[in-house]
């Protein structure tokens, strides 16, 4: 890495000059070819999967998107000459306009029930052609709300309806404000405070118009763009920090400018490339999971880091050379033009930390377990789903929408399960009525019908109407019992087969699906955990204490979003909407970015405490010197991270909002109570079992130096007395 940091400092106007053309010449790319977000279909082989292409294979108007179009009136009733006037004909416009295939208006025989009992409100159907254009879609919205009439009032929900709220920059810019404070307030120094921003700033924003161009390429989500914002700047900051902050120490211990930005860059550098390629290696890995939305956003965020880690390593050293000495504050300056250029190291706050966690690891140890423990406990409880539109802000038209249906119609109206039945022949479109039949006398269904079938037709479509809301989780228990129970009753004796599809099964069978990769996919990720430590630390007890305890720093992120999210616990304080179930991919992706960043910490710190012992072979002084000496900027780092992800919670989007959540509190603990108390605390009581690997796998392992080329093995104690400096004696 030295050579590398020395020609970036040679060549450091060059260098930023690159990076800024780089970022402008992608600009331009976007600008001509714009970008192509959207949604990701999963190939899971799920009995929703099997309806919607039943239902595409008839070419059924049922297999496109539909939405609907609901109004309420005002101390009166729906069916009044004004609102019928006024409806009839927005839906007489409707029914002509491109990519419309049906609309089941209320004032007609067939849409008879779409109105409410208390005729106050109602609601029409708008089926559209399975290739309907998103601009199609947009100009039935603007005819549905253009009547005008006292006291009406006009919402659209649905899937062909839906609105997803856009992300909100003043997030973005309060995490960066609040990471320079964070910044200026510790170090005392301005370009401190604004140098891990600026990289961490361009890497992302180039990134984004990376990703941006990415989506023409494979199908990528428009929440890539947020989720990858989210990531890049937390890890962009924090990795020019740990540069940042070793190059600050070489220059107080009196090295050059061009001599300390190798030296940083071949150390903390080093440990930013690894801890980097094991956030990409864990965000790449979820591409096993073969899930469309999730693969797309693992790409996205792996090259968002890796294009975070290029800055930091390139541009950074760059951007270093050209401040020269004023990294530091004006009395380190003054300071070292005195002659004064020995600083202590490791002392201060987070030194005597560091000698007490020495003092009483276990008494700190159990302590901090039991709070981690205490904290991931309501992970038990995690319900994986799909918020439906009552988690909205009651501003936007699909919550004016869910309400009114709710309030007229019930909540299950709001999502109506699908179900496709295969009836090749007479005596098995007589066995779909009687199971329409059957169906209505099932507890938690309000209302169940079959369409109308055309001659010829074998697939019948049956709309059933559940009592409780979509997220609910008794529309779940639902949907099994009409797989395992009355679905068979009902197929026995025919060769009729009927799936249960809509959007409401679909993403319970999503959840299902999801739900049950997730603790492989944890011992997974950590068993990639235990092997990337093993081959950096040449140890095995590091890597299997890291590895357990990644996964209770994930167990502590779910922790933080069931009891907010799922239990409601401040939901209504933090603009978050009411309670309800976990977005079902957010765990998932949950899992591989607290993987990556817990490893960050843990190399920063182990790696620290590694350089000490291959000097000194003292494994109580390693781990206190490495703890002392990464304390600061390891709880900065944190702190930082904790303010960004953070502000992503109040962004108005509850995915982006979960994740944001979830993170913030992850990182923080992570790092102040795993990394800083548990890790060196059991480190204490191992000794220089710490560090011990077998003759045999070492040899077999290839060589990664974290820490820069000073790794070299230390003499094994060999004398009682130093037995016992390293920890080794009985």
């Amino acid at each position: 890495m030295s050579p590398l940091a020395r020609w970036c400092h040679r060549h450091r106007l060059a260098v930023v000059l690159v990076w800024l053309g780089l970022l402008l010449a992608l600009g331009a790319g976007v600008g001509a070819a714009g970008s192509a977000f959207g949604d990701s279909s999963t190939s899971q082989n799920t009995d929703s999967a099997k309806a919607t292409a039943l239902l595409q294979q008839a070419s059924n108007s049922a297999a496109g998107k539909s939405g609907r179009v609901v109004w309420q009136v005002d101390g009166g009733k729906v069916t009044e000459p004004a609102a019928e006037r006024a409806m009839t004909g927005a839906l007489g416009r409707i029914v002509h306009a491109p990519g419309v295939a049906s609309v089941t208006s209320p004032y007609t025989p067939v849409g008879r029930a779409q109105v409410s009992k208390d005729g106050h409100t109602a609601y029409a159907t708008v089926a559209f052609d399975p290739d309907v254009a998103d601009a199609q879609i947009d100009h039935v919205k603007q005819l549905a709300t253009a009547p005008e009439a006292k006291g009406l009032h006009i919402a659209l929900n649905g899937q062909a309806f839906t609105v997803n709220p856009k992300p909100n920059p003043v997030a973005d810019a309060m995490g960066i404000a609040l990471a320079f404070v964070v910044l200026l307030f510790v170090f005392r120094a301005v370009w401190v405070a604004v140098l891990p921003i600026v990289t961490a700033i361009i890497g992302v924003g180039t990134s984004a118009i990376v990703v941006m161009l990415l989506s023409h390429v494979i199908t990528l989500s428009d929440t890539t763009l947020t989720l990858g914002s989210l990531i890049g700047l937390g890890v962009g900051i924090d990795y020019a920090l740990f540069i940042v902050n070793r190059h600050r120490a070489n220059l107080q211990a009196g090295m050059g400018v061009a001599e300390s930005i190798a030296k940083s860059l071949n150390t903390s550098g080093r440990a930013v490339v690894f801890a980097g390629l094991t956030v990409v290696v864990a965000l790449l890995g979820m591409l096993t999971l073969n899930v469309g939305i999730i693969n797309g956003m693992a790409i996205g965020a792996a090259v968002t880091v890796v294009l975070t880690v290029l800055a930091a390593i390139t541009l950074l050293p760059a951007l270093l050379g050209m401040l020269g000495a004023r990294v530091l504050g004006r009395r380190e300056r003054r300071r070292l033009a005195g002659g004064a250029a020995a600083f202590a190291r490791g002392t201060g706050l987070w030194g005597r930390w560091a000698e007490r966690v020495q003092a009483r690891p276990k008494t700190l140890g159990l302590v901090a377990l039991a709070v981690l423990a205490a904290l991931a406990f309501p992970t038990l409880s995690l319900r994986l789903g799909a918020a439906d539109d009552g988690n909205l802000p009651t501003t936007s038209t699909n919550r004016q929408a869910y309400d009114m249906i709710a309030d007229g119609f019930g909540p299950g109206f709001n999502g109506p399960l699908v179900l496709a039945a295969q009836t090749p022949t007479a005596a098995d479109k007589a066995a779909e009525a009687k199971l329409v039949t059957a169906l209505k006398q099932v507890d938690g269904v309000a209302s169940a019908t079959a369409a109308p079938m055309k001659e010829g037709q074998t697939v019948g479509v049956i709309s059933v109407v559940p009592t409780t809301s979509p997220q609910s989780a008794a529309t779940s228990d639902l949907i099994g019992h009409l797989r395992d129970d009355v679905i068979p009753q009902a197929e026995q004796g025919t060769s009729m087969k009927v799936y249960v599809g809509g959007l409401t099964a679909s993403n319970d069978d999503f959840a299902s699906v999801l739900l049950g990769k997730l603790p492989v996919f944890v011992l997974v990720i950590a068993a990639l955990g235990f092997l990337l430590l093993t081959v950096a630390f040449r140890s095995l007890l590091i890597p299997a204490v890291g590895a357990v305890l990644n996964i209770l720093s994930i167990g502590v992120a779910f922790g933080a979003i069931v009891v907010v999210f799922q239990y409601g616990f401040g939901a209504g304080l933090l603009g978050l909407g009411a309670a309800g179930p976990i977005e079902s991919f957010v765990p998932i992706l949950v899992v591989g970015i607290m993987f990556g960043l817990s490893m960050d910490y843990q190399v920063f710190l182990v790696s620290r405490m590694r350089e000490e012992w291959t000097h000194t072979g003292d494994s109580h002084r390693a781990v206190r010197v490495g703890q002392a000496e990464t304390g600061k900027v390891i709880a900065v780092a944190a702190t930082i991270m904790f303010c960004v992800f953070g502000s992503f919670v109040f962004g108005g989007m509850r995915v982006i909002s979960e994740f944001g959540l979830s993170l913030a509190v992850a990182v923080a603990l992570d790092a102040l109570l795993i990394r800083m108390v548990v890790v060196p605390a059991l480190m204490h009581l191992c000794g220089g079992a710490n560090w011990w690997l077998p003759r045999r796998l070492d040899r077999a392992l290839p060589r990664v130096s974290v820490e820069g080329p000073s790794d070299e093995p230390v003499r094994p104690p060999r004398t009682m007395r130093e037995r016992e400096t390293a920890g080794l004696a009985e």
